[in-house]
């Protein structure tokens, strides 16, 4: 007599997983120096130095196939320092340092007070995408670094306003930990700068660059890099903050002696408010008439 089959989709053989869980080692394997384990349930197997290509493919695999799953086609990158705090916590900072009389300290904290608004305008304008494209057919969601700072301000920002937001953090000497507002499907860990790097590029729609130190510039640079040599697909760069960016950067004097063109200039613009960074992806993308995700710019959405 047949056996009658219900399930025609279900698996011919055990997965992976099932393989894990279900298989203990004879007692003689099970120690330390056993290699009878499983070459994908084995640490000390995955972590040697000839495997680091297997590890940067699912350090590039592991971001890309969660995202998928969650249906994340479309962001925008804010990146930022890590040390401009909330307008609260630097009022704080100030009011402790007046307390010690310290005129070095008073004088810190008043530059944080000064650059806190950054803070502030990165929340804003984290808050201003997840709201306003909340009801386009592929939104953009937020993605920061997910440390503190500028990263946790875009963060929070897209969490107040109800939205999902992501975090690729990364391994370092001195312990990073993921901000809290980032949703947690989302926030990833890195060990490889190369790959977070990619993975900032790949959904981007746009890329919003606060004040900030090495890290910010690094990511900025390798961004306008890729773009001025075609790399990658052009799309909006936005420096906020002119006044910090042409002091720290003399634009001028690298056309002056031709390290750049002239039209090298043209692949960013300054901005200095939430508001005016939105309406400068409004803008571009027609954001304003494509609510239901129709239009010329639909498919870079």
């Amino acid at each position: 007599m047949n056996q009658r089959i219900d399930d025609l989709t279900a698996r011919n053989f055990p997965s992976a997983e099932e393989e894990a869980a279900g298989l203990a080692p004879p007692p003689l394997y099970s120690g330390p120096e056993s290699s009878y384990r499983l070459a994908f349930t084995d640490n000390d197997f995955l972590l040697r130095s000839e495997l680091r290509p297997v590890r940067m493919q699912l350090e590039l695999l592991k971001p890309e196939l969660v995202q998928q799953h969650h249906r994340i086609e479309s962001t925008v990158v804010i990146f930022g320092s890590a040390r401009i705090p909330s307008r609260e916590v630097a009022l704080q900072r100030l009011e402790a340092a007046r307390a010690t009389a310290d005129e070095a300290a008073i004088k810190r904290a008043e530059t944080q007070v000064s650059m806190s608004r950054y803070y502030e305008e990165a929340r804003r304008f984290a808050a201003l995408v997840t709201e306003r494209s909340r009801s386009l057919a592929a939104p953009i969601y937020v993605s920061t670094g997910g440390g503190p700072g500028i990263m946790e301000a875009g963060n929070r920002g897209a969490h107040e306003a109800g939205g999902k937001s992501l975090g690729l953090n990364i391994v370092l000497p001195h312990e990073q930990q993921p901000n809290p507002y980032i949703t947690p499907e989302l926030c990833f860990r890195f060990h490889y700068f190369a790959l977070r790097k990619m993975h900032f590029l790949m959904r981007s729609v746009a890329l919003v660059c606060f004040p900030g130190g090495f890290g910010t510039l690094d990511e900025l640079f390798e961004t306008m890099t890729l773009t001025q040599t075609g790399k990658c697909r052009r799309r909006p760069i936005l420096l906020f903050g002119q006044d910090f960016w042409t002091r720290l950067i003399n634009f001028d004097l690298l056309i002056e002696t031709g390290m750049i063109n002239a039209g090298d200039v043209e692949l960013f613009r300054f901005v200095e408010t939430a508001e005016q960074a939105w309406q400068v992806l409004a803008q571009d993308y027609g954001l304003d008439v494509l609510q239901d995700g129709n239009g010329d710019h639909a498919e870079d959405m």
